[in-house]
């Protein structure tokens, strides 16, 4: 139990999309000083580098079949470690609000009578198709995008991907390679089949991989996806902003004309 001048508190922080330079300066102070860490999944591990010289930090990570710890347990974990050794940075990829269950772990610690600080980060939705050179709004394109799960608690696809193809926004989709066929297929019944879409892995790291087609071939991508690695998807015309986009559209046209 903490003595003394320390009182227990926790914060909430967003890593961001991976990259370590687009960590904000305010979550960096943090980390730096924090008294114990608990960090998930998808936050780049060279981030904990950061943190004072003996920091525990624990690994509360949930990946696909593959949960370190519960909801619950890690919500019980805050307040146990919180009480214990003072300051607790609780380290989320992206932003913790996204996506993230951020507000759920934020109630729990409050409804035990112990301070929260939280501290935003750059969303993966926002900051990968950005570094991709792909603009979620676009003028006389799109006004505006939906960041959609891709994967609700009962496992299957969002029923908002319905609504949300059925406009000319651009479609940002979490969590969502396993479902990538369902998905598209449920896109195809709203826009035209020459829509371009992006799967983009690991996105901001060094190892980022990105795959680009049309909605009437998505077929052909599904067994380019690495389940292994975290990918958001892109769907809506401004994928067409990207490169390598333009560079098949030049190839189909130089073939259609021989």
């Amino acid at each position: 139990m903490v003595t003394g001048n320390i009182f227990p508190k926790v914060t909430l922080v967003g890593a961001g999309p991976g990259d370590i330079e687009l960590m904000t300066l305010k979550g960096l102070k943090a980390i730096k000083n924090a008294d114990i860490i608990l960090y998930d999944a998808l936050v780049n591990p060279e981030i904990l580098s950061f943190a004072k010289k003996g920091t525990p930090c624990i690994y509360v990570g949930k990946l696909f079949n593959n949960h370190a710890f519960s909801q619950q347990e890690i919500n019980e974990l805050l307040v146990e470690k919180a009480l214990f050794y003072g300051h607790v940075v609780r380290l989320k990829g992206g932003d913790p609000f996204v996506f993230g269950r951020g507000s759920e772990e934020i109630s729990y610690v409050e409804s035990h009578n112990i301070a929260t600080e939280i501290i935003p980060g750059i969303s993966s939705a926002l900051a990968v198709p950005a570094s991709q050179g792909i603009p979620l709004t676009k003028r006389n394109s799109s006004e505006s995008f939906w960041v959609i799960t891709g994967t609700t608690s009962s496992g299957e696809i969002s029923r908002d991907i319905a609504l949300a193809s059925q406009s000319t926004a651009t479609l940002v989709i979490l969590m969502g390679l396993r479902n990538f066929a369902f998905i598209m297929a449920e896109v195809k019944k709203h826009r035209h089949k020459f829509t371009p879409f992006a799967i983009i892995q690991n996105g901001t790291l060094p190892n980022e991989k990105i795959v680009i087609d049309t909605i009437h071939n998505y077929k052909n991508t599904i067994d380019k996806i690495d389940y292994t690695l975290p990918g958001i998807i892109v769907i809506g015309d401004v994928v067409a902003d990207h490169t390598s986009f333009l560079d098949e559209e030049i190839q189909r046209v130089l073939g259609a004309s021989f």
